[in-house]
């Protein structure tokens, strides 16, 4: 109990800022690339917009190929560009690498689902009032879209924290190390239920948060 303790008073606090370091920087790249190819996927692939197969093909097989590959086996290909980036592949800034482009992916994909279940009829309208693609996409597309992005994000942070916690095998830090490290191959069961409570209470935070964010914006 005493070296449990020990450990959760010097290891706690610094493998949960690394957290929350790769949380932040793979949702910040998730959010600004993952929206931008999300909109290609849709505007692309909408006869109302800017279809095009060949570009929508591309898009398509891109997130696809990276969604197909498992995580840690993603993070361990991109040991290289993390290397040329970052000039380490240890640490959580390294493991962000891996972590954005698996969350862009990801959350393009959402992004789409998204922007497609916005009613036709009103886009079509605001197309009939003569109305432009910008004032459509800023006043139509992602108004009515906006409980569905929100919700998007939420699945998206907990996939990251998820992710995050797989990043400690390679040496990416944060709680996922520390159940590792002192849990697993220390036996410190004590380390591991802590670090487990501490993830549960997170991903519950944030899905709360995220739920309660989205039915604001929902219309009745």
């Amino acid at each position: 109990m005493g070296s449990t303790l020990n450990i959760l008073q010097t290891e706690l606090l610094p493998a949960l800022w690394q957290t929350v370091q790769m949380v932040i920087i793979s949702m910040i790249i998730a959010l600004i690339v993952g929206m931008a190819l999300g909109l290609v996927l849709f505007l692309t692939e909408n006869p109302l917009f800017y279809r095009n197969r060949i570009v929508n093909g591309i898009a398509s097989f891109i997130v696809n190929l990276i969604r197909s590959i498992p995580f840690i086996i993603l993070l361990v290909l991109l040991i290289p560009l993390t290397q040329l980036l970052i000039g380490t592949s240890i640490g959580p800034i390294a493991a962000s690498v891996s972590l954005s482009i698996s969350a862009t992916a990801f959350f393009a994909r959402l992004v789409e689902g998204a922007l497609s279940e916005v009613d036709k009829g009103v886009i079509e309208a605001s197309k009939a009032t003569g109305a432009g693609f910008g004032l459509i996409l800023h006043d139509v597309l992602l108004v009515e879209a906006l409980p569905g992005l929100v919700r998007a994000i939420t699945v998206t942070i907990i996939n990251v924290i998820g992710f995050s916690a797989m990043a400690g095998i390679v040496g990416g830090g944060g709680i996922g190390n520390l159940a590792i490290q002192y849990g697993y191959y220390r036996y410190e069961t004590g380390v591991m239920i802590v670090t487990v409570v501490i993830l549960v209470i997170i991903v519950q935070g944030a899905q709360a948060i995220g739920d309660a964010v989205a039915r604001k914006f929902t219309r009745e």
